[in-house]
């Protein structure tokens, strides 16, 4: 890679960001096609976002994806914004156009996209189980909403956050078949009785030893399992690998992105 004094800077802010492959592909993509430009995963703390926003100006950054655990409030520290940020309350890229600041949001897509073309799976009429209640969980759950599904139920290991997913899906998308359960009943061995789509949006399988969020008894055969986490394959891939499920991660999400 030649890097020069017209070299463009792009790159994602996140936290943990050193597991992102993004850099990977986006300056293999940069490479093959010939432009200018070079792709930096940048480490930024929450209480650094503000800072490192006003860094995109003031280092000229082109443009960054946002990742854990800024697609929320990096939205008050924009200019501007695309309907579907307006809608979801998130967003995953930021775009530099001489100094202004614009965010958008390619999650939603991403994963339809994703689970439709790699998984061969149909989200209308169909009864999903969301696990976490971030950013991408809002990005997730808008774009299945309007993609038709029947209902939705959200688990999270802080209630107060589930809520307030839950009420922004109420107002935003006029969406009431949405029931919320306690993060201890997430084991219950009828938990995914007529569910067909269980997404884990949380970071929980980025690291070895990290907390398996469902039990290996909730699984059902008709289940489709999908997991964002991307950069290993999580306990929860591994289980529903070995019991024969559909499955994917989050690579080609991050990809159709």
């Amino acid at each position: 890679m030649d890097i020069k004094g017209t070299t463009k800077i792009t790159g994602v802010f996140g936290n943990p960001v050193e597991h992102s492959l993004s850099p990977v592909f986006q300056n293999a993509a940069f490479q093959a096609t010939g432009l200018d430009y070079v792709y930096i995963p940048f480490l930024v703390l929450q209480e650094n976002l503000k800072k490192a926003v006003d860094g995109i100006r003031a280092l000229n950054i082109k443009g960054v994806n946002i990742t854990i655990p800024h697609k929320s409030n990096v939205v008050k520290l924009l200019d501007d914004i695309d309907d579907d940020v307006k809608i979801l309350g998130v967003a995953n890229t930021i775009l530099n156009e001489n100094g202004i600041l614009k965010g958008f949001n390619t999650d939603g897509k991403g994963f339809i996209r994703s689970i439709q073309e790699d998984g061969g799976f149909t989200p209308k009429d169909k009864k999903v189980l969301i696990l976490g209640a971030g950013g991408t969980s809002y990005a997730i759950a808008g774009r299945l909403i309007k993609e038709g599904i029947s209902s939705l139920i959200i688990c999270n290991r802080t209630k107060e956050k589930a809520i307030l997913l839950k009420n922004h899906l109420e107002k935003k998308f006029t969406f009431f078949p949405v029931k919320i359960i306690n993060f201890e009943e997430r084991k219950n061995k009828d938990l995914l009785n007529g569910v067909d789509l269980l997404v884990n949006t949380t970071s929980c399988g980025m690291k070895e030893g990290d907390e398996l969020l469902i039990s290996e008894e909730v699984l059902h055969k008709n289940l489709f399992v999908y997991d964002v986490v991307y950069n290993r394959k999580t306990e929860l891939i591994k289980m529903a690998q070995d019991k024969g499920l559909r499955h994917l991660n989050g690579l080609s999400m991050l990809t159709a992105t």
